[in-house]
């Protein structure tokens, strides 16, 4: 997805745009090598399902979860799960992965940790199982590739992403399909409340829903399928989201690979903020989900909005901006390029406020600026909205135009029924008229709107971006984790050694084995 353009963008400080950056990379580096030297239960789950294990018992408990606590229970994870899987694979425990997981279920496999030879044959058979699954993502990669080839993208940006979740995926699918015939460049399925807090993912298509409908292989499966069959009647490629947050993290970015999804809401910092999710286990299984986001080619969506629905959208400005930047760092380090890099930001500035317009606008030309070749994502007004659905309307359309004027690259849709209800079609039909109005009536103004370098707009850019590396100074000299647990980011305190999920996090011993991480790093699929 191409987001340059030949528009005037902010003149900014190159040395000071070079100093954040190298804030950024510097603050990020312990915690990068804390990720680098321990694992988590979904890593070693993820690992396991690339593997081909599928599936789950009768009570919905995925194999891959009684696999994995099986290992932990007898034998540990610091040495990873695949050397005692694929060695008891080798001692003939099993047949196959699933009957091992069948037997590992009730407790009638005894796992050990190999050594010398043993241990090499083990790594070398988990190391071909798991390239396979690797191979599939790639294959669901260049399926992508050629379809976006054989019907196009859309002709003109912002992609227009809007919000489909009834709980019931077969009521998801047709209101997908009505939205995309309705305008729609992507569709985002809404995860089921609380399913972040979940540390396994549940099985098959799913009916039952709230607030949001499950994130599951056949749901994505289902969806993808659907979508496939409204881009070849519009003659455009239609793109997936879900979500790849919460406890099961590697697990759902793995499933995404390989049921060919194309975005995923994957930020750093959004399930410790706002889930409570414990820090250690969510930066750990954030580095490998994206090692696997980078294989798939898949856009990730960061969360940067959600801090300004609990802290002032400009007192916290600059709390965005270094959100932004430790993304980045985070996913570069991960292999993910900047075209599948899609930073979030927000408009949601109290309106009362004077110059909020500008402000917004400041702010939205700052981070296109800092980010000229990430696909940009632009999400509405919340915070604000009263229930006024003109009020709302209007508002939208004041965030539309935003979007057009700054060049943003995907522009979710606002609903005027924000904070009143969940969303009618109507509402859809209505949010989408809006955005399609402001589109074609004004998305020639990118190439018109230049802030003077010394007026408004470009000086408080300006004053958010050194009140940014004020911050990453003090976050280098005290620490990220630190930084987290003082509430530095949406005023959440989240200390290192608080949170759910810390259980699951465990130390790599010498000998570790893991062909994921290992062909995820290289790059390989064999």
């Amino acid at each position: 997805m191409s987001t340059r353009n030949d528009r005037s963008i902010l003149e900014l400080d190159e040395a000071t745009v070079a100093q954040a950056r190298g804030l950024a990379a510097e603050a990020v580096q312990p915690v990068v090598t804390l990720a680098r030297t321990h694992t988590t239960v979904s890593v070693e789950r993820a690992t396991l399902r690339l593997a081909g294990l599928a599936g789950a018992d009768a009570e919905r408990v995925p194999w891959v979860n009684h696999v994995v606590d099986a290992v932990r229970d007898q034998v540990g994870l610091d040495h990873g799960a695949c050397l005692p899987v694929w060695d008891a694979l080798a001692r003939e425990e099993a047949s196959d992965l699933l009957t091992l997981a069948q037997k590992a279920a009730v407790g009638s496999v005894t796992f050990r940790i190999p050594e010398g030879r043993t241990a090499r044959t083990a790594t070398s058979a988990a190391r071909s199982a798991v390239a396979a699954g690797l191979r599939r993502i790639d294959a669901a990669r260049r399926t992508r590739e050629r379809l976006v080839r054989k019907w196009g993208d859309p002709g003109r940006r912002p992609w227009i992403y809007l919000i489909v979740a009834t709980g019931d995926i077969h009521e998801d699918i047709p209101q997908a399909q009505a939205a995309a015939r309705a305008g729609a460049d992507v569709i985002a399925v809404i995860r089921s409340t609380g399913q972040s807090l979940l540390d396994y993912v549940p099985e098959g298509a799913t009916r039952e829903g709230y607030a949001g409908t499950y994130a599951t292989q056949e749901n994505f499966r289902l969806m993808r399928a659907a979508l496939d069959d409204v881009s070849a009647e519009l003659g455009r490629y239609v793109r997936l989201t879900n979500y790849a947050s919460g406890l099961c993290m590697p697990e759902i970015a793995t499933l995404a690979g390989l049921e060919r999804l194309d975005m995923m809401l994957n930020d750093s910092m959004y399930g410790i903020l706002f889930r409570d999710i414990n820090p250690l286990r969510t930066f750990i299984d954030q580095r490998f989900s994206r090692q696997v986001h980078a294989r798939a080619g898949i856009v990730i969506n960061t969360g940067e909005d959600n801090y300004l629905t609990t802290a002032d959208a400009v007192d916290a400005a600059h709390t965005v901006t270094v959100s932004q930047l430790l993304n980045e760092a985070f996913a570069h380090e991960a292999g993910l390029p900047d075209h599948l890099l899609g930073l979030g930001h927000a408009f949601e500035i109290n309106p009362e406020i004077p110059d909020s317009f500008r402000l917004e606008l400041a702010h939205a030309l700052l981070a296109r600026t800092l980010f000229p070749d990430a696909p940009l994502k632009w999400m509405p007004p919340t915070k604000h909205m009263t229930g006024d659905i003109f009020r709302g309307y209007l508002l939208d359309g004041f965030f539309n135009l935003a979007g057009v004027l700054t060049g943003q690259s995907i522009l979710l849709v606002g609903m005027m029924t924000e904070a009143v209800v969940t969303p009618w079609l109507s509402d859809r039909d209505l949010a989408l008229q809006n955005v399609r109005y402001v589109m074609d009536a004004c998305s020639g103004l990118v190439e018109d709107f230049r802030p003077p370098a010394d007026g408004f707009i470009a000086t408080r850019a300006r004053q958010v971006l050194g009140e940014a590396v004020d911050l990453l100074e003090r976050i280098v000299d005290d620490g990220l984790l630190n930084a987290i647990g003082d509430g530095t980011f949406g005023l959440m305190r989240r200390p290192a050694d608080a949170g759910k999920g810390l259980d699951g996090v465990v130390r790599k011993a010498q000998g570790y084995a893991n062909p994921a991480g290992d062909l995820l790093e290289s790059g390989a699929a064999r």
